[in-house]
């Protein structure tokens, strides 16, 4: 029988892995209140951005400054008490334990007061961290209880482009490695791998990795399709055809060979990836005639006239 045949010869192969995932934002900070009152100024704005320290909204003041005054007050007096006590006691005319008692007076008002002061300074709520407001913020006019959300921060710098890794593949990537992210709005960036699961997800039992996109502008947004590239280390492997696979009676995927005495042999493979130009394979020997035409219409053993494959030149 005769079949048709190539001689193939491994090449260098620069292999990249491709993860498809989305971006995320390295920190989304819910900024809450810590105190109960009304909201009645709110400096910043949904989208804007904010340095640390920046007053997001004011809250009603109340009788909270009275409050302070109080304190205050309560303290002086304390002090007096207390200074006067102890002059007392160095002339012989005030106990010890008199002159103890007021100093406990004084250090509880002084405590007071810088609870009064710490409540009073809770009505101005300011940014933690830097980043960009997320809408909605809490509306002028809204009262907020003890944990409700003044305003959301998303902290996008960097950027981080997250993936799921198959466990097949995952012993390839290590920490710091390059990466080259596409966006599908067309943004392009480079980063680098910063984080590599320790564990499977159980269910899908593949690894989350993240890769750290710098991202000083903003211009990269949350939530983002990516394709993350990751290059592979260079290894030697078969470029072939998709047609000429084939499966042997136990369904697995290989190709057909031709040894030196016209025999036909049967070579699993394992499919790399793929380009333009065709699908790359392992499992091969460094050099092999495969099969190209009449592969399905042979069997492991039997002797073949092989026909060597010539590529013709257009004139």
């Amino acid at each position: 029988f005769a079949v048709r045949v190539r001689s193939i010869v491994a090449e260098p192969r620069h292999a990249e892995l491709e993860i498809r995932g989305r971006t995320e934002a390295e920190a989304r900070v819910m900024v809450r209140a810590e105190t109960s009152a009304r909201v009645v100024e709110r400096p910043a704005t949904e989208g804007a951005s904010v340095e640390p320290g920046e007053t997001l909204c004011i809250l009603d003041r109340g009788t909270r400054e009275a409050r302070v005054m109080e304190a205050e007050a309560a303290l002086a007096q304390a002090e007096l008490d207390h200074n006067a006590s102890s002059s007392l006691n160095s002339k012989g005319f005030a106990a010890q334990t008199r002159v103890a008692a007021l100093k406990a007076a004084r250090d509880a008002a002084e405590a007071r007061l810088k609870e009064a002061k710490l409540e009073l300074d809770r009505t101005v709520i300011k940014a933690p961290v830097a980043g960009r407001l997320e809408s909605p913020m809490a509306e002028i006019g809204t009262t907020l209880e003890v944990g409700d959300t003044c305003a959301a921060i998303v902290d996008a710098d960097p950027m981080l482009a997250i993936g799921q890794v198959s466990e097949r593949n995952i012993g390839a990537l290590r920490l710091g490695q390059e990466a080259s992210v596409e966006l599908v709005t067309g943004q392009t960036a480079r980063g680098k791998v910063r984080y590599i699961a320790p564990s499977a997800n159980p269910d899908t039992r593949t690894f989350r990795i993240e890769v750290e996109i710098p991202n000083p502008e903003g211009a990269i947004l949350d939530g983002i399709t990516v394709l993350t590239r990751l290059p592979l280390e260079a290894g030697e492997a078969h470029r072939i055809s998709p047609s000429i696979l084939t499966l042997n009676d136990e369904g697995v995927v290989g190709l057909r060979t031709v040894n030196d005495e016209n025999r036909v042999e049967f070579v699993p493979v394992e499919i790399l990836g793929g380009d333009t130009k065709g699908l790359w394979v392992s499992g091969l020997p460094q050099a092999v005639r495969v099969i190209t035409v009449g592969q399905d219409y042979v069997i492991e053993g039997q002797t073949v006239q092989p026909v060597v494959e010539t590529v013709e030149v257009s004139q």
